[in-house]
């Protein structure tokens, strides 16, 4: 693949070790270390952890205070109002935090702000919103870290503030009742991974603990796990625990709402991957946000009728499929801009706008591109002398440090290393993208914009025996942090001439030591003219895994190919 660059990871001692003490097969060890799974104990955990395995809930600073807060609240009758953010993470957070409280006995309301009218994040004047629903308490799930305006005007109000979050902090935190953030310095947990549905998962796991409910938390692991999963956490830690019992709870449905979702998305009652979750499921929940809907998606999940239900997640179908269409035409113009102004050859940076880009899909488009050109990429809509940007970045340019070197010129922004959201004025526009610029040509050379394939081991096909797939399936779910597995297999044989498929994909057999294996290249029906029978090829690939006439079929995925 043309500019591409193979990395294959070095044998390390530890794999050996490793794999001795566990009885798991060596290039299974090393994926493990690869990871940083290192010890013999991180590595059963990883492999063999259950909910038990869970941190206790009370490491997290402030969670006492929270939960002696909840309960006043419950015993005083006093309304609790949740404010959610607009994505997956954020619509989950609310229908899971409502469901556990309204089970402990609380009086329970949400706000979530429209993306397009309110953007994001806690306003000072949603303070109103509280007093005109004579909420005593307001508890933020995904949001809400720097909403220290508000927290301050909701106290002189008379209205106390739980924070729950896992986005970076400004300057000061609000002076909240309590803040439960894992990614703060004094917050003392030790797992700083986890999405803002992860978050409020910790303050349930508390709550029910205090009531001694601690077995009826794993209800809620189904909503966590789409939530963590469509936030894009590091499935490592908790993370992977919560996906991995989540995954496996969602074959099995009582929730009207999830079922009609699953049904529609065509996964009702078979085994749920991570990419069902991201490609299918995950998408139709966001589109509501996306395309200021927010509420179908609420309502989705409060619903105990079944033809209702069905309704709203049809609506949310369409929603969905009005995103993907509008999506196709803001990446369709960003592409053509790019390559006509050969931005690609004279930015390691791309920083593009226009008046008519839907403000809910410039993310999703920025994450195409990025992907397609190896580097960093923030899209603006601008409105009312406004611009509105949604960046995605590559993971050796932390994209939140750069919006940070220019904040004096943002009136807001926020996000992640790898994903950020901000707001300046239009005017401001050219004096943002130079700072920008100027902060990326500091940080990435010409080597971090090449698309890299990182091989975890190298293995011959006489060692992908039925017991070494067993092992290798224990490493699900694959996601970030937990990539899946790259194996590299040199001089393998082309049995058979190449066929391409529906004129895009390539497929062949492959030979080596022996056996025998059907390699598909995804999106390279050109590879067809480029090899043929009896040509040897090292083969950089994933196993797939396929159904054919009842029986579990092993493919080759091939990620690139060197002949």
């Amino acid at each position: 693949m043309e500019n591409t660059v193979w990395r294959l990871s070095p044998p390390r001692e530890e794999a050996k070790d490793l794999s001795a003490a566990l009885s798991i097969p060596l290039e299974i060890a090393q994926i493990l270390v690869n990871r940083n799974v290192c010890n013999a104990e991180d590595a059963d955990r990883f492999l063999f952890g259950t909910l038990a395995s869970l941190n206790d809930p009370y490491l997290m600073k402030s969670m006492r205070e929270a939960v002696d807060r909840i309960k006043k609240a419950v015993s005083r009758r006093e309304k609790i109002i949740i404010f959610g953010d607009y994505d997956v993470d954020g619509i989950l957070s609310v229908v899971v935090l409502f469901k556990a409280l309204e089970s402990l006995g609380a009086e329970v309301d949400y706000f979530i702000p429209e993306r397009l009218k309110d953007g994001y994040g806690i306003k000072e004047e949603y303070v109103e919103v509280a007093l005109k629903r004579k909420a005593g308490l307001v508890i933020s799930v995904d949001c809400g870290i720097k909403a220290v305006n508000f927290t301050k005007r909701a106290k002189k109000s008379g209205v106390d503030v739980i924070i729950t979050d896992h986005h970076l902090p400004g300057n000061n935190l609000p002076e909240a009742e309590a803040v439960l953030n894992p990614v703060l310095d004094c917050s003392g947990y030790p797992d700083k991974k986890l999405a803002g549905i992860g978050v409020v998962f910790k303050l349930i796991q508390a709550l029910f603990e205090r009531e001694g409910k601690s077995s009826s938390i794993s209800q809620y692991l189904k909503l966590v796990s789409i939530g963590t999963i469509a936030d894009v956490a590091e499935l490592r830690g908790e993370n992977r625990l919560l996906v991995k019992f989540g995954l496996k709870a969602l074959e099995s449905i009582s929730d009207t709402g999830l079922a009609s979702l699953m049904e529609l998305c065509g996964l009702k009652g078979r085994e749920i991957s991570v990419g069902d979750v991201g490609f299918r499921i995950g998408p139709r929940i966001n589109a509501a946000g996306r395309m200021g809907k927010t509420d179908v998606a609420v309502r989705l999940f409060f619903s105990d009728s079944f033809p209702e239900s069905f309704e709203l997640a049809c609506q949310l179908d369409e929603l969905n499929s009005r995103r993907q269409k509008t999506q196709g035409r803001v990446y369709e113009q960003a592409l053509r801009i790019v390559k006509e102004r050969s931005l690609d050859k004279r930015y390691k940076f791309l920083i593009l706008g226009c008046e008519d880009w839907h403000r809910g899909v410039i993310g999703i488009v920025a994450s195409k591109l990025k992907d397609l050109f190896h580097r960093p990429v923030l899209l603006f809509t601008y409105k009312d002398e406004k611009a509105h940007g949604s960046g995605r970045s590559i993971s050796e340019f932390p994209l939140i440090e750069c919006l940070e070197n220019s904040k004096d010129l943002l009136l807001n922004y926020g996000g992640h290393v790898m994903a950020v959201g901000c707001v300046l004025a239009r005017k401001d526009m050219g004096m943002f993208k130079k700072a920008a610029n100027a902060f990326a040509s500091s940080r990435l050379t010409e080597g971090h914009l090449k698309r890299k394939i990182f091989i975890d081991s190298k293995i011959d096909f006489a060692n992908i025996t039925p017991k070494f797939i067993e092992n290798f399936l224990l490493l699900t779910p694959f996601g970030v942090g937990n990539p899946k597995p790259i194996f590299l297999t040199e001089r393998a044989e082309v049995v058979g001439d190449p066929q391409k498929l529906k004129g895009k994909h390539s497929k062949f057999l492959v030979r080596q030591n022996g056996r025998i294996f059907e390699a598909l290249g995804w999106g390279k029906g050109e590879w067809v003219s480029s090899i043929q029978k009896g040509d040897r090829i090292n083969m950089a690939y994933t196993f797939q895994f396929s159904e054919y006439l009842g029986e579990e079929k092993l493919s080759l995925s091939l990620e690139d190919i060197k002949t």
